[in-house]
Protein backbone atom coordinates (compact mmCIF):
# COMPACT_ATOMS: atom_id res chain seq x y z
CA UNK A 1 0.00 0.00 0.00
CA UNK A 2 1.28 3.70 -1.02
CA UNK A 3 2.41 5.88 1.92
CA UNK A 4 2.28 9.15 2.61
CA UNK A 5 5.50 11.23 3.39
CA UNK A 6 4.89 12.78 6.66
CA UNK A 7 5.93 12.32 10.01
CA UNK A 8 2.34 11.49 11.20
CA UNK A 9 -1.49 10.67 10.04
CA UNK A 10 -2.38 14.06 12.05
CA UNK A 11 0.85 16.38 11.23
CA UNK A 12 0.13 15.70 7.40
CA UNK A 13 -2.34 18.91 7.18
CA UNK A 14 -0.82 21.26 9.93
CA UNK A 15 2.80 20.57 8.18
CA UNK A 16 1.07 21.23 4.71
CA UNK A 17 -0.41 24.73 5.82
CA UNK A 18 2.73 25.89 7.36
CA UNK A 19 4.58 25.10 4.24
CA UNK A 20 2.04 26.49 1.69
CA UNK A 21 2.14 30.17 3.98
CA UNK A 22 6.25 30.17 3.97
CA UNK A 23 6.04 29.01 -0.02
CA UNK A 24 4.00 32.13 -0.89
CA UNK A 25 4.31 34.16 1.59
CA UNK A 26 4.83 37.11 -1.12
CA UNK A 27 1.10 36.54 -1.86
CA UNK A 28 -0.87 35.07 1.60
CA UNK A 29 -1.05 35.56 5.30
CA UNK A 30 -1.91 32.34 7.48
CA UNK A 31 -3.51 33.02 10.64
CA UNK A 32 -2.94 30.02 12.51
CA UNK A 33 -5.10 30.53 15.81
CA UNK A 34 -7.83 30.76 13.24
CA UNK A 35 -6.98 28.48 10.79
CA UNK A 36 -7.71 30.44 7.35
CA UNK A 37 -5.32 32.43 4.49
CA UNK A 38 -6.21 35.51 3.17
CA UNK A 39 -4.34 37.38 0.57
CA UNK A 40 -1.75 40.23 1.13
CA UNK A 41 -3.30 41.80 -2.29
CA UNK A 42 -6.63 42.87 -3.40
CA UNK A 43 -8.20 44.95 -6.07
CA UNK A 44 -8.99 48.68 -4.04
CA UNK A 45 -12.33 48.41 -6.37
CA UNK A 46 -13.48 45.57 -4.19
CA UNK A 47 -16.95 46.61 -1.86
CA UNK A 48 -17.37 42.67 -1.35
CA UNK A 49 -15.01 40.24 0.48
CA UNK A 50 -14.97 36.47 -1.33
CA UNK A 51 -14.26 33.65 0.78
CA UNK A 52 -14.29 29.89 0.78
CA UNK A 53 -13.03 26.68 1.63
CA UNK A 54 -13.28 22.97 2.43
CA UNK A 55 -11.37 20.07 3.33
CA UNK A 56 -7.73 19.47 2.73
CA UNK A 57 -6.97 17.33 0.04
CA UNK A 58 -8.45 18.89 -2.66
CA UNK A 59 -5.25 20.94 -3.33
CA UNK A 60 -4.91 23.58 -4.64
CA UNK A 61 -7.96 24.57 -3.87
CA UNK A 62 -9.22 26.58 -2.18
CA UNK A 63 -5.82 28.51 -1.02
CA UNK A 64 -4.29 28.24 -4.16
CA UNK A 65 -6.54 30.68 -5.77
CA UNK A 66 -6.64 33.12 -3.19
CA UNK A 67 -5.08 36.73 -4.45
CA UNK A 68 -5.73 40.08 -7.00
CA UNK A 69 -8.67 38.40 -9.09
CA UNK A 70 -10.02 35.81 -6.85
CA UNK A 71 -10.55 35.18 -3.34
CA UNK A 72 -9.68 37.26 -0.37
CA UNK A 73 -10.08 34.03 2.24
CA UNK A 74 -10.09 30.15 2.28
CA UNK A 75 -10.51 27.93 5.32
CA UNK A 76 -8.77 24.78 5.20
CA UNK A 77 -10.54 22.08 7.05
CA UNK A 78 -9.45 18.57 7.58
CA UNK A 79 -8.88 15.97 4.94
CA UNK A 80 -12.46 15.81 3.13
CA UNK A 81 -13.75 17.58 5.78
CA UNK A 82 -15.65 21.11 6.03
CA UNK A 83 -13.82 23.59 7.98
CA UNK A 84 -15.02 24.42 11.33
CA UNK A 85 -17.70 27.37 11.41
CA UNK A 86 -15.39 28.90 13.62
CA UNK A 87 -12.68 29.30 10.66
CA UNK A 88 -15.20 30.93 8.45
CA UNK A 89 -16.56 33.47 10.75
CA UNK A 90 -13.17 34.89 11.57
CA UNK A 91 -11.87 34.66 8.02
CA UNK A 92 -15.03 36.50 6.78
CA UNK A 93 -14.90 38.98 9.48
CA UNK A 94 -11.12 39.37 8.55
CA UNK A 95 -11.98 40.35 4.86
CA UNK A 96 -15.42 41.52 4.90
CA UNK A 97 -16.08 45.44 2.94
CA UNK A 98 -18.34 47.74 2.91
CA UNK A 99 -21.08 45.64 1.16
CA UNK A 100 -19.93 42.44 3.52
CA UNK A 101 -18.98 39.03 1.98
CA UNK A 102 -19.59 36.40 -0.21
CA UNK A 103 -19.07 32.77 0.97
CA UNK A 104 -18.55 30.13 -1.82
CA UNK A 105 -20.01 27.54 -0.43
CA UNK A 106 -19.66 23.51 -2.29
CA UNK A 107 -22.47 21.69 -1.81
CA UNK A 108 -22.20 19.11 0.88
CA UNK A 109 -23.61 19.24 4.16
CA UNK A 110 -21.00 20.14 6.42
CA UNK A 111 -20.01 22.60 4.62
CA UNK A 112 -23.45 24.26 4.30
CA UNK A 113 -23.96 24.03 8.23
CA UNK A 114 -20.86 25.77 8.65
CA UNK A 115 -21.13 28.18 6.58
CA UNK A 116 -24.74 28.96 7.70
CA UNK A 117 -23.42 29.21 11.15
CA UNK A 118 -20.75 31.57 10.69
CA UNK A 119 -23.31 33.71 8.08
CA UNK A 120 -25.42 33.87 11.40
CA UNK A 121 -22.78 34.70 13.73
CA UNK A 122 -21.99 37.48 10.88
CA UNK A 123 -25.25 38.85 10.78
CA UNK A 124 -24.70 39.87 15.04
CA UNK A 125 -21.66 41.21 14.28
CA UNK A 126 -23.94 43.77 11.57
CA UNK A 127 -21.70 42.22 8.59
CA UNK A 128 -23.78 41.44 5.43
CA UNK A 129 -23.28 37.98 4.32
CA UNK A 130 -24.69 36.19 1.23
CA UNK A 131 -23.80 32.24 -0.13
CA UNK A 132 -23.35 30.91 -3.52
CA UNK A 133 -24.14 27.39 -3.56
CA UNK A 134 -22.34 25.12 -6.25
CA UNK A 135 -23.86 21.90 -7.49
CA UNK A 136 -22.64 20.69 -10.95
CA UNK A 137 -21.97 17.04 -10.10
CA UNK A 138 -23.96 15.43 -12.96
CA UNK A 139 -23.72 12.23 -11.02
CA UNK A 140 -25.76 13.16 -8.25
CA UNK A 141 -28.20 14.93 -9.55
CA UNK A 142 -31.18 12.30 -8.57
CA UNK A 143 -34.18 13.21 -6.43
CA UNK A 144 -33.04 10.19 -4.28
CA UNK A 145 -30.41 12.28 -2.85
CA UNK A 146 -31.63 14.38 -0.28
CA UNK A 147 -28.90 17.38 -0.42
CA UNK A 148 -28.82 17.69 -4.17
CA UNK A 149 -25.62 17.63 -6.81
CA UNK A 150 -22.22 17.71 -5.23
CA UNK A 151 -20.14 20.60 -5.72
CA UNK A 152 -17.09 19.78 -7.77
CA UNK A 153 -15.04 21.15 -10.38
CA UNK A 154 -16.88 24.31 -11.58
CA UNK A 155 -16.20 26.27 -8.06
CA UNK A 156 -12.61 26.87 -9.54
CA UNK A 157 -14.98 28.71 -12.49
CA UNK A 158 -16.91 30.16 -10.56
CA UNK A 159 -14.47 31.63 -8.02
CA UNK A 160 -12.66 33.11 -11.17
CA UNK A 161 -15.75 34.86 -12.75
CA UNK A 162 -16.95 36.29 -9.32
CA UNK A 163 -13.13 37.24 -8.33
CA UNK A 164 -12.88 39.07 -11.43
CA UNK A 165 -16.43 40.70 -11.03
CA UNK A 166 -15.41 41.34 -7.18
CA UNK A 167 -12.50 43.59 -8.70
CA UNK A 168 -14.72 45.61 -10.84
CA UNK A 169 -16.23 46.59 -7.36
CA UNK A 170 -19.59 44.75 -8.22
CA UNK A 171 -21.67 44.38 -4.82
CA UNK A 172 -23.25 41.71 -3.20
CA UNK A 173 -26.33 41.27 -4.94
CA UNK A 174 -25.04 41.41 -8.47
CA UNK A 175 -22.37 38.71 -7.49
CA UNK A 176 -25.17 36.43 -5.90
CA UNK A 177 -27.23 36.51 -9.25
CA UNK A 178 -23.53 35.72 -11.19
CA UNK A 179 -22.42 33.07 -9.43
CA UNK A 180 -25.69 31.43 -9.40
CA UNK A 181 -26.13 31.68 -12.71
CA UNK A 182 -22.85 30.29 -13.57
CA UNK A 183 -23.22 27.33 -11.28
CA UNK A 184 -26.35 27.01 -13.72
CA UNK A 185 -24.50 27.10 -16.57
CA UNK A 186 -21.50 24.39 -15.68
CA UNK A 187 -22.18 20.68 -15.00
CA UNK A 188 -19.35 18.06 -14.06
CA UNK A 189 -18.50 14.42 -14.00
CA UNK A 190 -15.91 12.10 -12.85
CA UNK A 191 -13.98 8.95 -13.55
CA UNK A 192 -11.66 6.88 -11.67
CA UNK A 193 -9.73 3.94 -12.23
CA UNK A 194 -8.34 3.16 -8.46
CA UNK A 195 -9.26 5.31 -5.44
CA UNK A 196 -7.52 7.32 -3.25
CA UNK A 197 -5.54 6.04 -0.10
CA UNK A 198 -6.89 6.93 3.75
CA UNK A 199 -3.70 8.95 5.24
CA UNK A 200 -4.70 7.68 8.43
CA UNK A 201 -4.95 3.26 7.79
CA UNK A 202 -2.44 3.64 3.78
CA UNK A 203 -5.97 1.70 2.98
CA UNK A 204 -7.65 2.69 -0.46
CA UNK A 205 -11.26 3.88 -0.13
CA UNK A 206 -12.69 1.09 -2.89
CA UNK A 207 -10.91 -1.38 -4.50
CA UNK A 208 -11.79 -1.87 -8.27
CA UNK A 209 -11.59 -4.85 -10.84
CA UNK A 210 -8.49 -4.74 -13.47
CA UNK A 211 -10.49 -2.94 -16.29
CA UNK A 212 -12.94 -1.36 -14.56
CA UNK A 213 -13.55 2.21 -13.74
CA UNK A 214 -15.82 3.77 -11.50
CA UNK A 215 -17.96 6.08 -13.28
CA UNK A 216 -19.56 9.34 -11.22
CA UNK A 217 -17.02 9.09 -8.97
CA UNK A 218 -16.94 11.88 -6.23
CA UNK A 219 -14.24 14.08 -4.85
CA UNK A 220 -14.09 12.37 -1.34
CA UNK A 221 -13.74 8.93 -2.62
CA UNK A 222 -17.63 8.73 -2.83
CA UNK A 223 -18.40 5.61 -5.52
CA UNK A 224 -20.65 5.87 -7.99
CA UNK A 225 -23.58 4.54 -8.78
CA UNK A 226 -22.10 1.93 -11.24
CA UNK A 227 -18.64 0.99 -13.35
CA UNK A 228 -18.08 0.75 -16.64
CA UNK A 229 -15.11 -1.01 -18.79
CA UNK A 230 -12.35 0.54 -19.24
CA UNK A 231 -13.12 1.68 -22.91
CA UNK A 232 -10.44 3.69 -25.24
CA UNK A 233 -10.57 7.22 -23.98
CA UNK A 234 -12.15 8.45 -26.89
CA UNK A 235 -15.11 6.46 -26.43
CA UNK A 236 -15.65 7.54 -22.54
CA UNK A 237 -15.07 11.25 -23.35
CA UNK A 238 -17.64 10.79 -25.93
CA UNK A 239 -20.02 9.73 -23.05
CA UNK A 240 -18.98 12.56 -20.59
CA UNK A 241 -19.51 14.93 -23.14
CA UNK A 242 -22.47 13.92 -24.43
CA UNK A 243 -24.34 13.13 -21.05
CA UNK A 244 -22.54 16.53 -19.95
CA UNK A 245 -24.41 18.50 -22.98
CA UNK A 246 -27.47 17.16 -22.31
CA UNK A 247 -27.59 18.02 -18.63
CA UNK A 248 -26.38 21.99 -19.66
CA UNK A 249 -29.65 24.23 -19.56
CA UNK A 250 -31.40 24.72 -23.22
CA UNK A 251 -31.25 28.21 -23.17
CA UNK A 252 -26.95 28.21 -22.84
CA UNK A 253 -26.59 27.84 -26.70
CA UNK A 254 -23.26 25.78 -28.36
CA UNK A 255 -20.17 27.28 -27.07
CA UNK A 256 -18.29 25.97 -23.59
CA UNK A 257 -15.38 26.13 -21.65
CA UNK A 258 -13.94 23.07 -20.63
CA UNK A 259 -12.37 22.18 -17.40
CA UNK A 260 -10.16 18.95 -17.43
CA UNK A 261 -8.94 18.34 -14.12
CA UNK A 262 -6.82 15.73 -12.74
CA UNK A 263 -7.93 14.06 -8.98
CA UNK A 264 -4.75 13.18 -8.16
CA UNK A 265 -1.35 11.35 -9.66
CA UNK A 266 -2.57 11.46 -13.23
CA UNK A 267 -0.18 12.33 -15.48
CA UNK A 268 0.04 15.97 -17.73
CA UNK A 269 0.43 13.13 -20.99
CA UNK A 270 -3.18 12.00 -19.60
CA UNK A 271 -4.32 14.83 -19.04
CA UNK A 272 -3.39 16.62 -22.42
CA UNK A 273 -5.19 13.82 -24.19
CA UNK A 274 -8.51 14.08 -22.77
CA UNK A 275 -8.62 17.42 -23.44
CA UNK A 276 -7.89 16.37 -26.93
CA UNK A 277 -10.33 14.09 -26.88
CA UNK A 278 -12.83 16.51 -25.44
CA UNK A 279 -12.28 18.82 -28.08
CA UNK A 280 -13.10 16.73 -30.69
CA UNK A 281 -16.05 15.53 -28.95
CA UNK A 282 -17.16 19.08 -29.24
CA UNK A 283 -15.91 19.40 -32.15
CA UNK A 284 -18.54 16.03 -33.49
CA UNK A 285 -20.87 17.62 -31.98
CA UNK A 286 -21.31 21.00 -33.48
CA UNK A 287 -19.84 23.15 -29.94
CA UNK A 288 -17.55 25.56 -29.95
CA UNK A 289 -14.98 25.54 -27.34
CA UNK A 290 -14.04 29.26 -25.79
CA UNK A 291 -11.57 28.11 -23.77
CA UNK A 292 -9.80 25.72 -21.73
CA UNK A 293 -7.81 24.43 -18.82
CA UNK A 294 -6.40 21.70 -18.30
CA UNK A 295 -4.10 20.49 -15.02
CA UNK A 296 -5.18 19.79 -11.70
CA UNK A 297 -6.97 22.03 -9.70
CA UNK A 298 -9.57 20.57 -7.82
CA UNK A 299 -7.94 16.80 -6.52
CA UNK A 300 -9.06 13.85 -4.31
CA UNK A 301 -5.63 13.43 -2.84
CA UNK A 302 -4.09 10.41 -4.77
CA UNK A 303 -7.52 9.43 -6.41
CA UNK A 304 -6.19 7.99 -9.89
CA UNK A 305 -9.10 9.72 -12.23
CA UNK A 306 -10.15 12.81 -13.69
CA UNK A 307 -13.30 15.39 -13.82
CA UNK A 308 -14.45 16.93 -16.97
CA UNK A 309 -16.65 20.18 -16.15
CA UNK A 310 -18.49 21.89 -19.24
CA UNK A 311 -19.57 25.39 -18.44
CA UNK A 312 -22.03 27.40 -21.22
CA UNK A 313 -20.38 30.71 -21.93
CA UNK A 314 -21.50 33.93 -23.22
CA UNK A 315 -19.28 37.26 -24.07
CA UNK A 316 -19.53 38.71 -20.65
CA UNK A 317 -18.15 34.94 -18.59
CA UNK A 318 -15.41 35.23 -21.22
CA UNK A 319 -14.65 38.71 -20.15
CA UNK A 320 -14.41 37.81 -16.46
CA UNK A 321 -12.45 35.10 -17.00
CA UNK A 322 -9.83 36.40 -19.59
CA UNK A 323 -9.50 39.22 -16.09
CA UNK A 324 -5.63 38.79 -14.86
CA UNK A 325 -5.61 37.01 -11.42
CA UNK A 326 -2.21 36.56 -9.44
CA UNK A 327 -2.58 33.25 -7.32
CA UNK A 328 -0.30 31.02 -6.11
CA UNK A 329 -2.00 28.47 -8.45
CA UNK A 330 -3.88 30.37 -10.86
CA UNK A 331 -1.90 29.15 -13.95
CA UNK A 332 -2.95 31.98 -16.87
Amino acid sequence: MPQYFRDSPESLVPDALAGFAAAHADLVDYNPDHGYFHTRHTAPARRVGLVSGGGSGHEPLHSGFLGTGMLDAACPGRIFASPHNRQIFEASRAVARAEGVLHIVKNYTGDRINFGIAAERLAHEGIHCARVLIDDDLATDSDDIAVGRRGTGATLIVEKILGAAADEGRGLEDLVALGTDVTRRARSLAVASAAHTAPASGAPAFTLPDNVLEFGVGIHGERAEGTTPHAPLGKLVETMTDQLLAALPDSAGTRVLALVNGLGPITSLELYGIRDAVAKALDDRGVGLDRSLTGTFVSALDMRGFSLTLFATDAEALRLWDAPARTPAWPL
